[in-house]
């Protein structure tokens, strides 16, 4: 191996990618259980389509627009390692493999617009969704990584190394860009059936937590392998992201308790999420105290912002907005209030003596990335829907995307109308129940009045 390569550094960043890998299927799982029975497979699947697409568009273009060297002004790429050409075994970037650092990298593409996903739960066609997720990692998120990402001595990413934006994982490129995209998808595709009318609980809280805890566990990958070696900006991160989020799961429940009088497992789960968000772009260049703080706010920020859907009327189904634009635009912008100049970055916030200057420089990457984000996705959408149309039909969404996009359900209902409790000795005649029937009765059943911030 070359001067430089450390093994270490090489396993730590394997093993980080792999952590961030499973992070989508933890998503799935907590979107899926988020949503009404009769939708449970196709927000699953959403995300695992997501991880289909982006690993092929990747080696494909992807990692040459977002890492190959600038083609100027610090906005996109070249083309110089189309298809993962020209890239060598033993080519480093710092102390680990060219292709370690694309890997885990990938693992970030792959979950961004997985995260859109629950803005548009219960109504997007399957094709129309595949669709814009590929177009929209190349015209979205491709540039907005090499913005904020590509760093090459002050000719890179015009957003981090030219104009000092600190996003250690991902605030602005993953979490902005997605929520703000999740917001234009939701515009365009409109309100379910029912929105603000009848009670849309989630249907397996379960598998909300089980989602969620394996985010957090994966979350670990993604926030402290973003130091890209086995070293000591790496353990902070770790412990940053720990204590911002417990910090935000206790922020959330108490907001909870005080407006709606009770704590939830959706709201601990949910607040978990939020902490995680917003420590994302922090976790690398403030102090634990620094973290506490910032999952505090964004615990308690995030719980409030989730009503605003149904003060601005758009349907954010699963919270996408709530949840991870304003979780990251908090987390963006306290970096400006709570860096300390000492951990993995030289800038000094507001609350160590560096004045207003880096919090200027997070309210523009905040704001740039939001713009961006909106525009080009809504357009994309726009055109999508006109195209081949982004919506199901009013049946299908009422009947069940599930069996509409899947042929399939989530949960086998065959036992119904079985005549369970009558002798065995005269078992009455089976009538089967069609899934989509089925499915549609449970969920109409064992839904109750949600509370307004759900």
């Amino acid at each position: 191996m070359p001067d430089g390569f450390s093994a270490g550094d090489t396993a730590f960043v394997l093993v980080s990618a792999a952590l961030v890998m499973v992070m989508t299927p933890g998503l799935a799982f907590f979107y899926g259980g988020m949503v009404r029975a009769k939708s449970t497979l196709n927000m699953l699947a959403m995300s695992f389509l997501s991880l289909g697409i982006v690993s092929v568009l990747w080696v494909l273009y992807g990692y040459s627009l977002s890492f190959g060297p600038d083609a100027g002004a610090g906005l996109i790429g070249n083309l110089d390692f189309l298809g993962m050409q020209g890239i060598g075994l033993n080519d480093l970037a710092g102390t680990i493999p060219v292709t370690a650092f694309s890997a885990f990298q990938l693992m970030f593409a792959i979950i961004t617009p997985a995260l859109i996903s629950g803005a548009i739960a219960d109504r997007a066609k399957f094709t129309a969704w595949g669709l814009f997720v590929a177009l929209w990692v190349t015209v979205v998120y491709f540039p907005v990584a090499h913005w904020v990402f590509f760093f090459d001595g002050g000719n890179g990413g015009w957003l981090g190394d030219r104009n000092g934006v600190i996003d250690f994982a991902g605030g602005t490129a993953v979490h902005i860009n997605a929520g703000v995209a999740g917001l234009a998808l939701c515009l365009v595709l409109g309100r379910r059936i029912g929105f603000r009318k009848d009670p849309m609980r989630p249907h397996s809280l379960p598998l909300v937590m089980l989602g969620s805890g394996l985010l957090w566990f994966g979350w670990f990958g993604f926030n402290a392998g973003s130091a890209l070696a086995a070293n000591g900006v790496a353990a902070m991160a770790l412990i940053n992201t720990q204590v911002a989020t417990g910090a935000a799961l206790i922020g959330w429940l108490v907001y909870e308790k005080l407006r709606h009088g009770a704590f939830t497992t959706l709201g601990a789960a949910s607040g978990a999420v939020a902490g995680l968000v917003a420590v994302t772009p922090a976790c690398g260049s403030v102090s634990p105290l620094g973290a506490v703080a910032i999952g505090l706010v964004a615990g308690a920020a995030c719980a409030a912002a989730i009503s605003l859907k149904y003060r601005f009327g758009f349907d954010d189904s699963l919270d996408v907005v709530g949840v991870h634009a304003v979780g990251g635009a908090i987390g963006s912008l306290l970096v400006g209030l709570f860096a300390t100049g000492t951990v993995g970055q030289t800038a000094k916030g507001l609350f160590y003596g560096g004045g207003f200057e880096q919090l200027g420089k997070q309210a523009m990457g905040v704001a740039v990335v939001a713009v961006y984000s909106f525009v080009l996705s809504w357009l994309l959408a726009k055109a999508i829907d006109k195209a081949i149309g982004f919506r199901v039909a009013e049946d299908v969404e009422v009947a069940g995307i599930d069996q509409a996009e899947h042929a399939e359900s989530a949960y086998d209902f065959s036992a119904l109308g079985s005549g369970l409790g009558r002798s065995s000795a005269a078992p009455a005649p089976v009538t089967p129940v069609p899934a989509a029937t089925a499915v549609a009765a449970l969920a109409k059943s064992t839904e109750k009045t949600e509370v307004d911030a759900r």
